[in-house]
């Protein structure tokens, strides 16, 4: 696995900044060194792939100096009568390492198209009404509901949960869920659909993203 300065934004931090004057959200990148799946070299990280023997969904493995990072992707439609999808990925974190690790939220990139995390909760309730109408309750999302996915840790846009601690020996696994930016995202044949193009998504722990490359082809749908 080659270890490479993060240059494009599949593979950087990002920084959410807001023009004033036209309001429209612009991001800065701060230079990382990154890990991608599937490119593997003798002095880096080690790609792996295997089947979740319940779902039998494909997982994506990188390991490197005692910390084993896995991605799961899946997607499912927004339904309600709103076009487009959801897509999914939950990060399962193994720190056999001496130390405690840090886990950030990173970013996918869809084609081109940069996808924040969405705004979710466990649950609406206490929260008022401007702020149901921005939120995402987990447990009305099939993918979580049905058990596709744990819901117990996850990203959202605010602030408190952009950063997870991974003590010594011990496992975090973190969902992520973010909507589609294009329009008319699916592909769709007598095999069933799934998302166009690749999928890059990635998850900084420590100083290093962790980057997975997903076909649209190994996305799992995990709707109704």
């Amino acid at each position: 696995m080659q270890r490479i300065p993060a240059i494009t934004f599949a593979v950087l931090a990002f920084t959410f900044l807001t023009f004033a004057q036209e309001d429209i959200p612009t991001f800065k990148a701060e230079a990382a060194s990154a890990f991608v799946w599937g490119e593997d070299n003798p002095s880096g990280a080690e790609s792996s792939s295997l089947r979740d023997p319940v779902t039998g969904s494909a997982i994506f493995r990188l390991r490197h100096g005692g910390i084993e990072v896995s991605s799961t992707a899946g997607f499912e439609k927004i339904g309600t009568g709103e076009p487009g999808e959801l897509l999914i990925f939950t990060t399962t974190i193994v720190n056999n390492t001496n130390s405690g690790i840090s886990v950030r939220q990173g970013a996918v990139g869809v084609d081109g198209h940069l996808a924040l995390p969405l705004s979710v909760v466990l649950t609406k309730k206490g929260l008022d009404k401007e702020k149901r109408k921005e939120t995402w309750e987990l447990s009305r999302l099939h993918c979580f509901s049905s058990g596709f996915f744990p819901s117990e840790n996850f990203f959202s846009l605010n602030s408190s949960s952009k950063l997870f601690t991974v003590m010594p020996n011990t496992v975090l696994a973190v969902s992520f869920v973010t909507k589609d930016p294009r329009n008319y995202s699916l592909l769709c044949s007598a095999e069933g659909c799934y998302p166009k193009g690749t999928i890059r998504f990635s998850v900084t722990v420590n100083s290093t993203d962790f980057v997975f490359v997903w076909p649209g082809r190994a996305v799992a749908y995990c709707g109704r």
